[in-house]
């Protein structure tokens, strides 16, 4: 994608993720939004673009962060809501090791508190460890933690997967965790 396009795909994680009220819209209790509805609000709030634009942002982000419904109709962003939405998905069994990374001065709080999700719905894990580095380089210097999802999973904690592959759960207490050198 070109910066612009970073720069659109930015602006629908902030509106589809965590402040749809910043251009007067409401999501659905799944996170959907009628794309006509979106592509009018964005462009009353000084940030219009195109129905050809999203589709571009959506085929050409890295992440896979959004996705358009089969109707063709409706949009929302996969994952890292802070506004409450239920993404519908079914619990599932993950792969027996997930990582997750993060800034390396997060690493002491991790080992005393394990990872929560804070102001998210849920923990994103990555089912490898190019990924999470990935997601850990966002922020500079960074570490990756291997997690025990087997282990978790039978102990009866809980897993979702969204449809780009992110794994997703509630907390992973530091008993699961083991720093990925």
């Amino acid at each position: 994608m070109d910066k612009t396009d970073v720069r659109r795909s930015k602006r629908l994680s902030q509106v589809l993720r965590h402040q749809p009220g910043s251009v007067g819209i409401e999501l659905d209790p799944h996170g959907w939004v009628d794309l006509s509805t979106l592509l009018d609000a964005l462009a009353a709030h000084g940030s219009p673009m195109t129905r050809d634009d999203v589709d571009r942002v959506v085929r050409g982000n890295d992440k896979q962060r959004f996705e358009i419904d089969t109707t063709l109709e409706r949009i929302r962003a996969r994952q890292g809501h802070t506004v409450e939405v239920d993404l519908d998905l079914a619990p599932s069994e993950p792969p027996a090791l997930l990582f997750h990374g993060t800034p390396r001065g997060n690493v002491d709080s991790i080992h005393t508190t394990g990872l929560d999700r804070r102001q998210r719905h849920h923990i994103h894990l990555s089912p490898d460890r190019d990924t999470a580095e990935r997601v850990g380089a966002r922020r500079g210097d960074f570490v990756v933690f291997r997690v025990d999802a087997a282990k978790m999973y039978a102990d009866g904690l809980v897993f979702w997967c969204t449809g780009n592959n992110v794994w997703l759960t509630d907390a992973v207490p530091s008993t699961y965790l083991t720093l990925d050198l």
